[in-house]
């Protein structure tokens, strides 16, 4: 039996299981393949992996284990090296493993459904939230030419951020800015916080398209705003999906069914 694990705390809310479960019954392969999730906090990461065999060929890893997680790595992909953290153990045949960061294909799909792709190249951009998720979205905003991106975080954590935005310009600015303002001319926004955080502002935010990292519960409070002005927005279950796609294929080295893995998210999620 192949198997693959998704690792964090807690874990019981992970929908790998969902997505990944899918492609096996896509392909036929869901006798030989099965996927588990398992309660990992980051101190128990190390001791996790060094007991798994030949068998397990590869480790999602959801927070709070994200950084950990390259610290057991033998490899590193470079941009799981520029954000810090992975999201993607693959064990490799001689035993090895290889550590990635798929969120930023996560981004970068939703990014693509969002209709903003090729737009961001030369513009700025807003990321609101300085945590895990927001490292990719930074990462992806970087690979796309953004000219510019704004922080909008409680703290100021630009040290470990700017880097990560290669040639593009960096700000951070706390939640007090003029954000109807700072997001009426960007390119696009990437809300990377629990709606929470946002009540109250999400009118002033929605001045452009809007990825909103939140997929449960659908549709958020920013995403609802920002369609009734006429803009465009997409949802967490678009990024869990891209991101979902490429470790199947790490993993499996088999083509992701993409419509039956979203398919099956979508409809546990409508539950």
């Amino acid at each position: 039996m192949n198997t693959c694990y998704v690792i964090g705390s807690p874990i019981a809310h992970s929908l790998s299981p969902v997505l990944h479960t899918a492609g096996y019954e896509a392909y036929g392969i869901a006798a030989e393949w099965t996927f588990l999730r398992h309660e990992c906090v980051a101190e128990e990461v190390a001791d996790f992996i060094s007991h798994l065999d030949s068998s397990v060929r590869g480790v999602s890893v959801t927070m709070p284990c994200k950084f950990a997680a390259l610290d057991v790595a033998d490899e590193v992909s470079d941009r799981g090296a520029t954000i810090g953290s992975a999201n993607t153990l693959v064990h490799n045949e001689d035993g090895t493993w290889f550590a990635d960061n798929t969120d930023c294909e996560g981004i970068l799909g939703a990014l693509e459904e969002l209709g903003v792709a090729g737009t961001v190249r030369g513009r700025d951009a807003v990321v609101i939230g300085g945590g895990g998720t927001s490292r990719p979205a930074l990462w992806a905003l970087g690979y796309l030419g953004a000219s510019g991106v704004t922080v909008v975080n409680r703290t100021d954590k630009s040290d470990e951020l700017r880097p990560i935005v290669g040639d593009a310009d960096f700000h951070y600015v706390d939640y007090s800015v003029d954000l109807a303002s700072l997001t009426s001319d960007a390119a696009v926004v990437i809300s990377t916080v629990p709606s929470v955080v946002l009540t109250g502002k999400e009118e002033d935010i929605a001045q452009c398209p809007v990825l909103d990292v939140i997929y449960d519960p659908r549709p958020t409070p920013l995403a609802t705003a920002a369609r009734k002005k006429g803009c465009s927005a997409v949802e967490g279950n678009v990024m869990l999906s891209y991101q979902s796609f490429s470790q199947f294929e790490q993993y499996t080295g088999l083509r992701a069914p993409r419509d039956a893995m979203r398919n099956a998210l979508d409809e546990y999620l409508a539950e």
